[in-house]
């Protein structure tokens, strides 16, 4: 059942976003605009609830309620990242905006970009993590929340690894090559 809440939300998401972005482009309805992409991370609320009324009946957590955690903390450190991206491409498409930008590829501008999408990983994990401790605690039974605490672990060896990766462009910057004449 959670599981389907979960598809559910990520669908409204990006429903509420594509129709925000609709508005704002193609009907230059700024004020619907706003409302409806306002309600893309309000989805979240949902998923919210839906866990914790899940997990209040009693129930075990089961991966369902780590992964809508871990969704939850990946919206508010990406969401808005996610928002940009989408409009960039949006407007560019749709109203005549200039071509988003590519990715930097090498240098200092590459070693900031992915030093910022890791800061957005942390921020993520932080929300998530916060979230799966609070059910952790209140629940206090190490068997009916070892889902959750496994969700934890993974995550953090993730967020490590990533955090190796995304800093090794800052030690090891990647160096433009050199153009042969």
């Amino acid at each position: 059942m959670l599981l389907a809440v979960i598809v559910a939300c990520e669908i409204g998401f990006w429903l509420f976003l594509l129709a925000g972005l609709s508005c704002r482009y193609l009907l230059h309805r700024n004020r619907a605009s706003a409302v409806l992409l306002a309600l893309a991370p309000a989805v979240d609320l949902v998923l919210l609830v839906a866990s914790v009324l899940d997990l209040r009946r009693g129930g075990t957590a089961s991966p369902a309620h780590a992964l809508a955690a871990i969704y939850i903390g990946v919206s508010v450190g990406f969401g808005r990242r996610m928002l940009h991206w989408a409009d960039v491409r949006f407007a560019h498409r749709f109203a005549g905006g200039p071509r988003p930008p590519k990715k930097p590829k090498y240098g200092a501008a590459r070693a900031a970009y992915e030093r910022s999408g890791w800061y957005a990983h942390l921020l993520a994990y932080v929300v998530g993590a916060a979230l799966l401790g609070l059910a952790i605690v209140a629940i206090h039974d190490a068997d009916r929340t070892a889902a959750l605490s496994s969700a934890l672990e993974f995550w953090t060896l993730v967020l490590a690894i990533d955090a190796a990766i995304s800093f090794s462009y800052t030690v090891f910057p990647k160096k433009t090559p050199v153009s042969r004449a």
